[in-house]
C-alpha cells in the first residue's frame, strides 16, 4: 500500500515494487537527482528498506536497469596497475569481457538504445557513466596532463566500440575474434593515457 512507511513484512513483491519505483524515479530525474528517499516514497516504504535490499543507489541503479556488471570491479580491473602502464590492454580486455556475454549484454544494449533515442535516457547513462566508472577510472589519470579529457576519450572510444560490434554489427569488427581487437585497440587506448598531447 503507497504512503505507508516502514517494512511490510510479508508483502511478497515489496522488492518488485522498489525496482519498480527506482526505474520511474530514475528516468524522471535521472542518476544524480534520484535519491535513495525519493524512491522510498514512490514505493511507499520506508528509506531503510531500500538500503536493506539493495545497498546503495547505485546498486539499486544495477538491479532496476538490469544492468549485469558492477562498475566497481570493472574500474578495478583497468586500474589494477596504479602506474597505468597496461591500461590500454586492460581496458580493452575487461570491455569484451562485459560484452561477450549475449545473455548479460542484453540490458545495456537497451539502454544504450534508448540513449540514442531519447534525451532523458542519454542523461541518465550520462550521469551513471560519469559517477559510477569515469569517477573511479579517472583517479589513475591525476598528475596526467589533461587527465579527464583522456580518461573521456578512452570510455567515448569503447562506447563507439559498443555501438558498432553490437548495435550496428557493421562487418568485419562485428564478427572478428577478440584477441584481434585487443592488438589492434589496445596501443590506441594506451595512447590516450600517456600518448603526446598538445593544446592550442
Amino acid at each position: 500500500m503507497r504512503g505507508r512507511s516502514g517494512r511490510r513484512r510479508g508483502a511478497p513483491d515489496t522488492k518488485g515494487e522498489i525496482l519498480a519505483a527506482a526505474r520511474q524515479v530514475f528516468g524522471e530525474r535521472g542518476y544524480d537527482g534520484a535519491s535513495v528517499r525519493a524512491i522510498a516514497a514512490a514505493a511507499g516504504v520506508d528509506p531503510a528498506l531500500v538500503h536493506h535490499y539493495f545497498g546503495t543507489k547505485e546498486k539499486l541503479f544495477l538491479a532496476a536497469m538490469d544492468i549485469p556488471f558492477d562498475p566497481s570491479a570493472i574500474a578495478g580491473a583497468i586500474m589494477d596497475d596504479t602506474s597505468g602502464a597496461g591500461i590500454g590492454e586492460r581496458a580493452i580486455r575487461t570491455f569484451l569481457a562485459v560484452w561477450g556475454q549475449p545473455a548479460g549484454r542484453a540490458p545495456i544494449l537497451a539502454l544504450l538504445r534508448s540513449a540514442m533515442q531519447n534525451e532523458a535516457a542519454a542523461r541518465l547513462l550520462r550521469q551513471f557513466v560519469t559517477r559510477a566508472i569515469l569517477g573511479r577510472v579517472l583517479s589513475i589519470f591525476e598528475g596526467v596532463p589533461n587527465g579527464a579529457l583522456r580518461a573521456e576519450a578512452m570510455v567515448s572510444h569503447l562506447i563507439g566500440l559498443a555501438i558498432v560490434r553490437y548495435v550496428v554489427k557493421l562487418e568485419p569488427i562485428a564478427s572478428v575474434p577478440d584477441e584481434d581487437l585487443v592488438r589492434l585497440i589496445a596501443p590506441v587506448l594506451q595512447r590516450y593515457y600517456d600518448g603526446a598531447f598538445e593544446q592550442d
